[in-house]
Parts: C-alpha cells; sequence; structure tokens
C-alpha cells in the first residue's frame, strides 16, 4: 500500500518518490554501482505502486537511465510509460546564469525531453544558483512559456529561501511545490520556511530524508568512518552541525525502540516521522539496489503516535540544527557546505 498526494487537478504522485541523485556520474566514491539491478529495483518500485521519480539535468547520466526505463515500460506490459511520474530539475550552471534566455532555457527543457523519452515534462524543479546574479524571476518565467508550449506539465523550485521563493510567487509564477532537506538532523525548514510553504499551498518534497544512509540500524554503536558516498560526505557535515555523533548515536536507540513497537525499521521510522510533519507533500528515497524496496513498503504499514512524535521532537529539540535558510550555507562562499557543490553540470551537448 502507498501514499499519495494531488498536487494539481488529476495530477497525483507518490509520498515516497524514488530519487536519482545517488545514480548520478561522481556520487559513489566507490563507484560500484550495479545498473542492472538498479533497473529491477526502478520495475519492483513501479509494479508495487511507487510510481514517482525524481532526478535532474545536472545528475550525469540519470535522465538517460530513466529514459531507458521509459522504454521498456513502453515495449512491456502492465505499468506503462503513462502510468509514471518523472520529476527533473532545471538547473542552470552558476558560470551561465548572466547569460541564461529563453531560447537556452528552451535547450536545456527540449534535451530533457529527449533524454526521457517523454513527449512533456511531468515537472521541471527550477534552482537559481547565486541570487546575486539577476535573471531568477525572468528565468522562471521562461518555464512558464513552455509550459503554455505544452512542453511542461508542472513548475516547481528547489533549494530555494523564503525571500526569493516569495519573489516568485508574487511574480505569479504556478510553483506547485518546493523540494527542500529536511531531515531530523537538518531543521532549518522549521525557521519559517516551512509556514510560509503553507500559508501559500505548496508542498514540500523532502530530500535528504534518511540522510545518506545514516539512519539505520548498522550505525548504532559505530564509530565515525570515511564515507562512502557524496551523500554521506554532506550528511555527516549536517550531523556535526547539529546533534554531533554522541546525540546522533542516542537519537538511533530512541527510533530503533520506536521501530522494534511497530516491527519496522530505524529508516521507516525517520521517514514515517518527516511526512508527519504539516506541510510536508512527500520525501524523496534514494534508490540504489533492489534490496530495500520493501523498506519503501514498510513507511506505509504504521503510524507514529503523537508520543512517538513528541519523542523524537522533544529531543531534537535539545540539539541546534544548521545555520540559516534552507540551502543558505551551501550558498555562502566559503562554507564548507559549499565546498561539495558541483555548480557547472549542464553542459550543453
Amino acid at each position: 500500500m502507498t501514499e499519495k498526494i494531488e498536487l494539481t487537478d488529476g495530477y497525483k504522485i507518490n509520498r515516497v518518490i524514488n530519487g536519482c541523485w545517488q545514480l548520478s556520474e561522481g556520487h559513489t566514491i566507490k563507484n560500484d554501482l550495479d545498473f542492472g539491478d538498479v533497473m529491477r529495483a526502478f520495475h519492483m518500485l513501479t509494479e508495487r505502486g511507487f510510481t514517482t521519480f525524481d532526478c535532474g539535468d545536472i545528475y550525469t547520466g540519470v535522465e538517460e537511465f530513466l529514459g531507458k526505463f521509459v522504454l521498456e515500460l513502453k515495449n512491456g506490459s502492465g505499468v506503462s510509460p503513462a502510468d509514471i511520474q518523472i520529476h527533473t530539475k532545471y538547473v542552470p550552471d552558476l558560470d551561465m546564469l548572466d547569460k541564461v534566455d529563453f531560447q537556452y532555457t528552451e535547450k536545456i527543457i527540449d534535451r530533457s525531453l529527449k533524454r526521457l523519452n517523454r513527449d512533456v515534462l511531468d515537472m521541471v524543479q527550477f534552482h537559481w544558483w547565486d541570487y546575486d546574479v539577476p535573471g531568477c524571476v525572468e528565468t522562471a518565467g521562461y518555464l512558464c512559456r513552455l509550459k503554455e508550449k505544452g512542453k511542461i506539465r508542472n513548475i516547481s523550485v528547489t533549494n530555494f529561501d523564503t525571500s526569493h521563493l516569495a519573489e516568485l510567487v508574487d511574480a505569479g509564477i504556478p510553483v506547485v511545490t518546493s523540494q527542500t532537506q529536511y531531515s531530523v538532523f537538518d531543521r532549518r525548514p522549521e525557521k519559517g520556511y516551512l509556514d510560509y510553504l503553507k500559508q501559500h499551498h505548496i508542498p514540500m518534497l523532502c530530500y535528504g530524508t534518511l540522510s545518506g544512509g545514516f539512519l539505520a540500524e548498522r550505525w548504532i554503536g559505530k564509530k565515525m568512518e570515511e564515507p562512502e558516498t557524496r551523500s554521506q560526505v554532506k550528511y555527516m557535515q549536517v550531523i556535526e552541525d547539529s546533534l554531533g555523533w554522541d546525540g546522533y548515536q542516542q537519537l538511533l536507540l530512541i527510533l530503533k525502540d520506536i521501530a522494534d513497537k511497530y516491527g519496522v525499521g530505524i529508516s521507516q521510522v525517520a521517514s514515517r516521522y518527516i511526512l508527519s510533519q504539516e506541510g510536508v507533500g512527500a520525501a524523496i528515497i534514494g534508490v540504489r539496489n533492489s534490496r530495500h524496496v520493501e523498506d519503501n513498503m514498510g513507511i506505509f504499514s504504521f503510524e507514529l503516535s503523537e508520543e512517538d512524535i513528541q519523542r523524537i521532537r522533544s529531543f531534537l529539540k535539545q540539539y541546534p540544527t544548521v545555520e540559516g535558510e534552507p540551502f543558505q550555507q551551501e550558498r555562502t562562499v566559503g562554507s564548507k557546505y559549499r565546498s561539495i557543490m558541483w555548480m557547472n553540470l549542464s553542459e550543453e551537448e
């Protein structure tokens, strides 16, 4: 059983979205992905009702891989390409921001359509690296023109802060969702961003919910290790600036105690906790192999009690979270968060 949410009239998505950032070239330090197994995972997920996928134009190789999956669905039986939803992103390179125009924007959108083997993009999530470079609102307007041309179904944003999202909303950009990092470690959206989204009826799509795999039983009692993926590099920084390793270990034990009560795992409790927050539309859970497909099913096999939620919330309140608004540190020159960002990946073909 899965849960869905209706974003616009007739357009529904899963409340757990299949995330594909971890499949991008250079994400896995050990480079040990079995893409045949990943394709099996995609089929298994869709057959179980998890039909919504998240990718991006800058996730090297991922749109093309999803395009192959679309072709397999066309040639198969059962689930068809029309039954799945693919959300991509439009992320102009940092070095290109001052040169972005309508023609460039349309070229990138057409490239995504070609890569994904789609006639229309279900959702394009817009990102702007540097607010000091003019053109953010105008570029969002280009996406509106492409929506009018029938190339885009829904326009959303990713990694915006409150004031710049408000600029888009005030300009009349039809923002359907906002994708933001949100987890038990990174609670920056709770500082006001989530309230703004609720006021304007814009559901939050949360990534980083499982923090690169750190919210799992295998980490109980472990000492800090060398990260295996870019996700783990990123979320180690977040843990360092929130609970610290000792607080993180205490949280794992709390989550394990709650998980045992429902016969599920720590990752499922952590996911359900974020999904229980008012204003959250969906959580994006990364897909790296077929071994954890059934874990997604378990997220909807139970509901946290109010006592469970307050127990987690009370513990977290004892600790700080990352400074600033969502993605603010990642934009700040000199920040350790910015140092791991790759900002020029949308090379034209």
